[in-house]
């Protein structure tokens, strides 16, 4: 089975399939719905060859369906039909639970994702569990207002560098996790790392999105991987180094 794997974030959609190396990419933006991103994928990616599509989606996703609209995307999301729209299956998962199901080495892990917004997920014994802390009451705001995009070009790095540490620090005193991954484009702006971390890379996005369609503990509304996180991976599944 051949596999497209779609990375929608609020800066670039990006995509692979099955049997390639080098990842895809164009602009996105605020204005973008889900009709221009459906014809910009099936242009970009009309000479690869797919059967199912997996869909890294920038907000929380229930059963395969988008909960809300994007806030750094354009309207439309809700209700939208992915499956007819590029005609073959398609299951859609939150972007950061996405890049959390590439990143799983085993354990219980926590990711964290701090790109345009922060995306969170838990994995604990190979069961995926999507979270929505970006929008959760951190002092004056949300943790979206200190750790996202905005608040680094607002604080400035060293600032924002505080801030993700105390968060991290947080985290894990309340799930008690044995490993956390800090993914997203900007955690390679972090330095040092916050103590007991390690930094993920955007490309385990698409490796978790090949994972998607190769759980060994398949669930309607959920996802899985196996324990060392290498069994679930389909055979023709390639990701790249990196993907800037």
């Amino acid at each position: 089975m051949n596999i497209l794997v779609i990375d929608i974030g609020g800066t670039n959609v990006k995509f692979l399939a099955t049997g390639q190396t080098d990842p895809r990419k164009f602009a996105s933006g605020p204005e973008m719905t889900p009709e221009q991103m459906v014809a910009g994928v099936l242009d970009a990616a009309k000479d690869w060859q797919y059967d199912v599509i997996s869909m890294g989606f920038p907000g929380p996703v229930l059963c395969g369906q988008p909960m809300t609209e994007p806030v750094n995307l354009g309207p439309g999301w809700m209700g939208f039909d992915f499956a007819a729209a590029f005609g073959c299956p398609v299951k859609v998962i939150n972007d950061a639970a996405m890049q959390a199901l590439g990143s799983y080495h085993g354990g219980k892990m926590l990711f964290l994702g701090l790109g345009t917004g922060v995306g969170t997920a838990v994995v604990m014994d190979g069961m995926l569990e999507p979270l929505e802390l970006g929008r959760f009451h951190y002092k004056k705001h949300t943790l979206e207002y200190y750790l996202g995009a905005r608040g680094f070009k607002r604080q400035g790095r060293k600032k924002w560098q505080r801030q993700v540490e105390q968060v991290v620090e947080r985290l894990v005193h309340a799930l008690k996790p044995t490993d956390v991954v800090l993914g997203g484009g900007n955690a390679k702006k972090l330095d040092p790392l916050p103590p007991g971390t390690r930094l993920g890379d955007n490309s385990f996005a698409f490796l978790g999105g090949f994972r998607l369609w190769d759980s060994t503990k398949p669930s309607e509304c959920g996802a899985s991987v196996s324990e060392n996180g290498s069994e679930d991976i389909p055979p023709a599944g390639q990701a790249p180094a990196s993907a800037s």
